[in-house]
C-alpha cells in the first residue's frame, strides 16, 4: 500500500532512474525539492527543459555544444595536428580542465563493449577516420578509461589507426586500473597527458 503521493512516488521513480542515484538519494532530493519555494522547481525543470532544447553534439567532433560546430573545433588556435580521443563529452571537461591539451578531441560515444552488443559500428569511430583524411593530424592520444572495455578500445583503435597517421599515443597509466577519468584529479590526469606513450 502507498502511504505517499503519488505525485511524489513518481518523481522518486524518475530520479532514482538516473546514473549514482539510489532510491534513497531519490527520495531526499524529492523531499528537499517539496520543501523548497515553487520557483526553485520551476526554474529546474525550465533548465532541463532549455538544455534538451539547445544542447547537441558538434558534428565534427561529437562533444557537446549548443553551437555547431563547437568552440573548440572553432578555435583557430587550437592545435590541430593533434586529435585526443576520448569515450564521453564528460572526459574532454576533465581534459580541459588541466589546461595541459591544446589540440582537438573527438568523442567515441563510449566503448567496446561485446558483452553489451557494442561493436566499432556503435561508435565514431568512422567519423574519426573520416577527420584523419581531411585534416593534417600527425598525432591521434587515446585517452580512454583504463577498465577492460577502454583498453580493448585502445587496442582496437590502435591497430585500426597506425596504417593512418604518423603517431598513436595513449595517455600514460598512472591513472589506477577500473577509475573513470571524470573521477581523476587534475595533477594526475595533467601527468599521464605529458608521460603518453606510443601504443
Amino acid at each position: 500500500m502507498l502511504y505517499t503521493s503519488p505525485a511524489l512516488e513518481t518523481l522518486i521513480e524518475r530520479l532514482s532512474a538516473l546514473p549514482t542515484i539510489g532510491r534513497k538519494t531519490a527520495q531526499r532530493l524529492a523531499l528537499y525539492l517539496l520543501k523548497q519555494p515553487e520557483s526553485v522547481s520551476s526554474s529546474l525543470a525550465e533548465a532541463i527543459t532549455e538544455l534538451k532544447l539547445r544542447v547537441r553534439t558538434c558534428t565534427i567532433c561529437s562533444n557537446i555544444t549548443e553551437v555547431d560546430p563547437c568552440p573548440i573545433c572553432s578555435d583557430v588556435r587550437r592545435d590541430r595536428t593533434t586529435i585526443c580521443v576520448v569515450e564521453e563529452p564528460n572526459d574532454v571537461l576533465v581534459i580541459e580542465r588541466t589546461n595541459e591539451f591544446r589540440g582537438l578531441y573527438h568523442v567515441l560515444g563510449g566503448s567496446l563493449s561485446p558483452l553489451d552488443g557494442i561493436g566499432p559500428e556503435d561508435l565514431k569511430i568512422r567519423e574519426l577516420v573520416m577527420r584523419l583524411g581531411e585534416q593534417g593530424v600527425t598525432e591521434i592520444i587515446l585517452a580512454l578509461n583504463p577498465n577492460v572495455e577502454g583498453e580493448a578500445t585502445t587496442l582496437y583503435l590502435s591497430k585500426l589507426l597506425h596504417p593512418l597517421v604518423d603517431r598513436v599515443t595513449r595517455i600514460a597509466r598512472g591513472i589506477p586500473i577500473g577509475t573513470d577519468l571524470e573521477f581523476v584529479d587534475d595533477a594526475t590526469l595533467a601527468k599521464a597527458l605529458e608521460g603518453r606513450l606510443a601504443v
